[in-house]
C-alpha cells in the first residue's frame, strides 16, 4: 500500500468505473465505516427543518463549528421563517457577517424565508422541487435538509464525498449532480444519508484533501487510491 505522505493529492482523470465493482465496494467499506464512526450525524446544530435549511446555507465557505456560533446567537433572535422574512437585510447581514459571504448569503436566507412564508404556510417544505425552488437552495442544500429534519434518504454531496467517491473508485465525476446519481445506484436507499456521513466522518478523519492517512486507515485495503495512487 502507498504511504500516505505519497499520496498529496489525486488529479482529474477520466476512469470508467464498472458499477458493478463499486456496488460491491460499497458493500465492503459500509459496515467498517458504521463501526469506526458510529455516531456520524450532521454537525451542524438545529432544531427543527428551518433552522437547519438557515445552517445549511450559512455554511457554504464556512466551518460548521462557526456556523454553530453564530446560529446560537440567531436562532435566539429569528424564530421564524416570517421573522427573517420582515427582517432588514443589513441587519442579517450583521448577525451573520463572520460565516463569510455574507450579503448573498443574507439574500438568500431572506429570500427563501419570504417564499416560505408567501407559498407554504411558513413551513419549510419537504420535497426536493419545492425545497429547491427557494432561493439559494440547491440540491446539495436540500438534501442535506431532506436527510436529516425529514430523515428521508437523500445523499448530499459536499466536497469529502466528492473526494473520497472518486478516490474510492465509487464514481468518476467530480460534478455533484452527477455524482449523487451514481451513488445513487449503488447505495442501497435506505443508507444514502448515513452513507453521506460517514464519507465526510472518514474525510475529515484520515482521507484528508493533502494529506490522506492511508496507512493508518481502516478502508485502505477497498480503496484504489490508497492501493495504486497513479489511477486517481
Amino acid at each position: 500500500m502507498a504511504k500516505s505522505a505519497t499520496i498529496k493529492a489525486f488529479p482529474e482523470r477520466n476512469r470508467r468505473v464498472d458499477k458493478a465493482e463499486a456496488a460491491e465496494r460499497v458493500r465492503k467499506i459500509w459496515p467498517v465505516l458504521k463501526k469506526t464512526y458510529p455516531n456520524a450525524k450532521t454537525a451542524l446544530n438545529f432544531r427543527n427543518p428551518l433552522e437547519l435549511l438557515i445552517a445549511t446555507i450559512l455554511s457554504a465557505q464556512c466551518t460548521d463549528v462557526r456556523v454553530n456560533m453564530v446560529t446560537e446567537k440567531a436562532f435566539k433572535k429569528y424564530k421564524s421563517a416570517a421573522d427573517w422574512a420582515k427582517a432588514d437585510l443589513k441587519e442579517i447581514e450583521s448577525d451573520i457577517k463572520s460565516t463569510g459571504f455574507y450579503h448573498n448569503k443574507a439574500v438568500s436566507i431572506k429570500g427563501a424565508c419570504k417564499k416560505i412564508v408567501e407559498q407554504f404556510d411558513s413551513k419549510v417544505p419537504c420535497t426536493m422541487e419545492k425545497l429547491s425552488s427557494l432561493p439559494g437552495v440547491g440540491r446539495k442544500t436540500a438534501n442535506v435538509v431532506l436527510g436529516n429534519a425529514f430523515d428521508k434518504p437523500a445523499i448530499a454531496c459536499d466536497t469529502h464525498v466528492i473526494r473520497l467517491s472518486r478516490r474510492l473508485g465509487l464514481s468518476e465525476n467530480s460534478n455533484a449532480v452527477k455524482l449523487e446519481s451514481d451513488l445513487a445506484e449503488i447505495v442501497p436507499k435506505k443508507n444514502w444519508t448515513m452513507f453521506s456521513h460517514l464519507l465526510i466522518f472518514h474525510g475529515r478523519n484520515y482521507c484528508r484533501a493533502r494529506k490522506p492517512d492511508c496507512e493508518n486507515c481502516p478502508i485502505a485495503k477497498h480503496c484504489p487510491a490508497a492501493n495504486d495512487p497513479a489511477l486517481w
